[in-house]
């Protein structure tokens, strides 16, 4: 497969009951800061390698001033552009601690960015809160860690549980209206 570097923009109407069937390989949209740029080269490599479409958001080479929260919020867009579009994406952002990263992610309509740690966050935020992108600290774990995270995301469906449906409604309704129900 190919990676790929660019910026997606896109304008969003969106109902949670669309669901994008989960296919495998994955087009996968990542993102950096200057902490996570050697990780985010190795992710690229490795998850090229398993089949996956890699599209890099930057940035494209270390500086230590950066700002990640246009490289963050790219990728989050062209998650849900794609899945918009009915493609099955997901998206990956680094940092030090990943914790910024996931912030600027969750500041696009229609994303749901959870922070692992470990195996069963990475795995129960698919699971429960159908999460489109990770963010993980990439000062926080070593480079096979990181990719075991990402692979157990990437790889654990949504239950499709009524009760995490609906919450997760409730959150998108919250996003597009201002309204909590």
């Amino acid at each position: 497969m190919s990676v790929r570097f660019g910026v997606y923009s896109t304008s969003l109407v969106i109902s949670y009951n669309e669901t994008v069937p989960e296919r495998f390989p994955m087009r996968i949209h990542i993102a950096t800061d200057h902490a996570g740029l050697e990780l985010s080269h190795f992710l690229i490599r490795e998850l090229t390698k398993q089949g996956h479409e890699l599209f890099d958001h930057g940035p494209a080479s270390y500086d230590p001033l950066d700002d990640y929260p246009s490289f963050c919020i790219n990728a989050a867009l062209a998650v849900v552009a794609d899945q918009t579009a009915g493609v099955s994406a997901l998206g990956i952002v680094l940092g030090g601690s990943g914790n910024g990263e996931q912030i600027a992610a969750n500041k696009v309509t229609g994303i749901r960015a959870a922070l692992a740690w470990n195996l069963d966050t990475a795995k129960l935020a698919r699971q429960h809160n159908d999460a489109n992108v990770i963010a993980v600290g990439a000062r926080q774990h070593s480079q096979d860690e990181v990719l075991t995270l990402i692979e157990a995301f990437i790889a654990e469906p949504f239950s499709q549980d009524e009760r995490h449906s609906r919450r997760i409604a409730k959150i998108l309704n919250f996003e597009l209206t201002g309204e909590i129900q």
